[in-house]
């Protein structure tokens, strides 16, 4: 086993506090991650305070991580010593479902495992990237473009494949009207990346407080959703609606918004039901729809168009003694747009 330096939570309370976990020595097609970086993502709070269901204490979150390949098993011929690496959601899937055949291992029959809060192939509970290492088999790690800065590819690993898979799913282009709601953390990538694809993209916020970012990160439009004037002007307006926040709003609202054959895709995740009226989807045969991460192939697709288009979040360092303050302002929408922590600063723990 390899004892690895980490930060956990060990109640759904918090706080964190140091601790050492041991990762698995390496199995023939391993490879051993040292993590330079790993972002914080509002699934690690949801998961930590037991939001999602209960899980097993301590846990170390994380799973936005860039790294440097430090080691790898006998029969890896992906990557090599020195490789720079992402690891994002998940860290194995059964590998021969039709799902995985088809490179969507994030929608396992069997079941993915994720990267941490889960239990693994080796009956190991999984612990994620709030940690200077991980061991992950070679097929779930991503090759981080050289022009890349392994701090701003790390939230690319969730915030930026949640967003990327379902505009390029449902068509994200020239000519397509794109609506995005919430411009946090997964919201500013979907701006980024719908603009990058050529659609029409507007901004959906509770405030115009904002505004003047979410222009200069690529939206043609921006509205204010506490304006109810907001919902009459723009009915009917959108092919495709991302919502990316992860709190409860009023989705019939935001389904009036469709045009004809137009779809609503929830990739934010609130811990409450969102009630759907039918016939915020009979008249104009609307659908509502989920979408999860990206498989494995789509994640490196993802990581290549970013560094082909010079995208990559706006993010804020903070060192492992500061995780507890950047998650409280991350549930108080105080961040832009994404916290990273620099592992570097838990290495002497």
């Amino acid at each position: 086993m390899i004892p690895t330096n980490a930060r956990a939570v060990f109640n759904p309370e918090g706080p964190f506090r140091p601790t050492t976990i041991e990762r698995r020595d390496l199995k023939p097609h391993d490879v051993l991650i040292e993590i330079k970086y790993a972002g914080i993502c509002h699934s690690d709070i949801h998961t930590a305070r037991g939001d999602w269901g209960p899980v097993q204490y301590p846990l170390v979150p994380g799973h936005e991580i860039a790294g440097i390949v430090t080691r790898i098993g006998p029969e890896v011929t992906k990557y090599a010593v020195g490789d720079r690496v992402g690891v994002g959601c998940m860290v194995d899937s059964c590998g021969e479902c039709d799902n995985c055949r088809k490179g969507e291992e994030q929608y396992c029959l069997n079941g993915k495992t994720d990267t941490y809060a889960a239990i693994d192939r080796y009956g190991q509970y999984t612990q994620g990237g709030y940690s200077t290492h991980i061991v992950v088999t070679e097929d779930f790690v991503v090759k981080i473009p050289d022009s890349m800065g392994l701090d701003v590819a790390a939230p690319l690993l969730c915030a930026g494949i949640t967003t990327y898979s379902p505009l390029r799913h449902w068509g994200a282009a020239p000519g397509k009207r794109v609506a995005i709601v919430g411009l946090g953390g997964l919201g500013h990538m979907a701006v980024k990346l719908a603009h990058a694809m050529g659609a029409e993209v507007t901004v959906l916020s509770q405030t115009l407080r904002k505004k003047e970012d979410g222009l200069r990160l690529g939206a043609d439009h921006y509205y204010a959703t506490g304006d109810p004037e907001t919902f009459k002007k723009l009915a009917g307006s959108f092919d495709l609606i991302v919502n990316t926040v992860s709190a409860e709003i009023d989705i019939n609202a935001y389904l009036s918004l469709l045009a004809l054959d137009g779809t609503l895709v929830n990739v934010g995740a609130p811990a409450e039901p969102l009630p759907v009226q039918v016939f915020s989807l009979i008249p104009h045969r609307r659908s509502f729809a989920g979408s999860m991460i990206g498989g494995i192939r789509e994640t490196q697709e993802m990581l290549d168009f970013c560094a082909e288009h010079h995208i990559v979040p706006e993010i804020e360092l903070v060192s492992a003694d500061r995780i507890d303050e950047a998650w409280e302002r991350v549930l108080a929408s105080d961040v832009r747009y994404r916290f990273v922590i620099d592992i570097g600063t838990m290495e002497h723990e």
